[in-house]
């Protein structure tokens, strides 16, 4: 009984903490997992059931061979005393253990793992999340009914992905060369966000995201593209990177993304991931009224975070972030490892604390967030781009590579251009680490400018 009440109390609280499976594909997979434990419990129970009506069949067939000899004789038959005395065995024993063997139920192990498992499953709100991630990739894509419900999404392990997928990228660079002809008609006109010159520009900030997520409406002359380059950086002559200097990448102007290639390494990714991955939960929100932390319907991910005292490769990467930026990462907040569900997405938010937002950050005691480090952990076959509506920008994911962008001005005032999103996960898995980095700590030190970068 005390066994009994020890197993109870340990299983009751995992039940009732429901994980939302349907925020994270990472913690998805697990699915997979119990539900192929599941069909080999379910073979087992059919293995047995079969072994039981085997059983059964047999007696049958031989009762059957027995009756039709004595019903041809009765007295004859049970006129020998051997075949009188098997009749009085069988019907006083044998067939009462034939009873008990046809109403033994062979079920119990699979009920019972079943019952066990049940408690992991998903519920409700997961089944309603997923459905509403569908109707989100259909909407942000612009994806037919046919289409979806048939499921000929970009599919790398489908025996018909490559098709699918050029197919894809062909009608994805065929809506970006239709938009770069248009910007190269309006010239300059694009070259500040302010100046309301195309019809993307007075399009709500929810169609100017949806289209970023599609590749259109990126608004980058070639004027302005001419000014981007790729480069080695050594952080201001960091003895770490003089010798293996880090690669560089422009990937837009104003505000400054810069692109750093091969900046963590597939173990080390693989390492994070390990970490986070028991950790995770639904990422959360802020909220500017109350304060509190809630779950939104615009965050579709699940999140954890990484101390650099519990893990050496978590230090290394934090150092690495320091000695790259310049700027000071004792005062950071701690690495934030992010995993995106069906349909995962954050919709346009700062990162940075707004005026009428004074308390966003007074727990940490380290200022407001001046700068954004971003890994991508993960390639992603379609969609999941980071995307900055107010200026057009996209900036799709490619694993082992970070981008990095100031939030604030030298003034301290908060840059608003860069509003970002993360886009929807149409197919595969997005991972990605954020590191922000804070104000406070940064007085004595010389931080490289965005121009250094160059």
């Amino acid at each position: 009984m005390i066994w009994c009440i020890l197993i109870v109390g340990i299983l009751l609280p995992q039940s009732l903490a429901h994980p939302g499976f349907f925020t994270s594909i990472g913690q998805m997979t697990d699915l997979i997992h119990t539900e192929k434990d599941l069909v080999t419990s379910l073979k087992d129970y059919i293995k047995a059931e079969e072994d039981k009506l085997e059983q059964i069949k047999k007696w049958a067939e031989k009762l059957d061979r027995l009756t039709s000899t004595a019903t041809k004789d009765p007295e004859g038959f049970v006129g020998h005393p051997v075949n009188a005395f098997k009749l009085m065995k069988r019907l006083n024993t044998e067939w009462s253990e034939l009873e008990n063997l046809v109403l033994k139920d062979m079920s119990d192990g699979f009920i019972s793992n079943l019952t066990i498992q049940r408690q992991y499953f998903p519920n409700d709100e997961d089944q309603v999340g997923a459905a509403k991630a569908l109707l989100r990739l259909q909407d942000t894509y612009n994806l037919d009914t046919d289409t979806i419900s048939k499921g000929n999404l970009p599919d790398p392990e489908h025996q018909r992905a490559n098709g699918n997928l050029k197919y894809f990228e062909y009608i994805m660079a065929k809506e970006k060369d239709v938009n770069k002809s248009a910007s190269d008609d309006q010239s300059d006109q694009k070259t500040t966000p302010k100046k309301k010159g195309t019809a993307v520009d007075y399009l709500p900030e929810r169609q100017k995201y949806e289209m970023l997520c599609r590749g259109e409406g990126i608004k980058m002359t070639p004027r302005r593209q001419k000014k981007l380059f790729c480069r080695y950086h050594d952080g201001n002559r960091n003895p770490k990177f003089i010798l293996a200097p880090a690669k560089q990448e422009d990937e837009w102007d104003k505000p400054r993304i810069i692109r750093f290639h091969d900046i963590i390494s597939d173990a080390e990714i693989e390492i994070v991931k390990d970490l986070a991955k028991p950790r995770l939960r639904r990422a959360t929100i802020s909220n500017p009224i109350t304060g509190d932390l809630e779950t939104v319907h615009y965050r579709i991910s699940k999140s954890a975070w990484l101390s650099g005292y519990e893990n050496p490769v978590v230090s290394r990467i934090n150092m690495r972030i320091q000695d790259l930026t310049g700027l000071d990462v004792s005062t950071a907040e701690e690495l934030q490892v992010a995993n995106y569900g069906v349909g995962g997405q954050y919709e346009p938010h700062f990162d940075f604390a707004r005026k009428d937002e004074p308390d966003a950050f007074k727990e940490l005691g380290t200022g407001n967030r001046i700068a954004t480090w971003l890994f991508y952990m993960s390639d992603v076959s379609a969609g999941g781009a980071t995307v900055f509506p107010e200026v057009g920008a996209s900036v799709w994911p490619k694993k082992g590579t970070a981008v990095f962008w100031y939030n604030l001005f030298a003034s301290g005032e908060g840059d608003y251009s860069t509003r970002h999103a993360a886009c929807p996960v149409l197919v595969g898995n997005k991972w990605v680490s954020n590191k922000w980095l804070h104000e406070r700590g940064q007085e004595f030190r010389r931080p490289c400018t965005l121009s250094e970068l160059e």
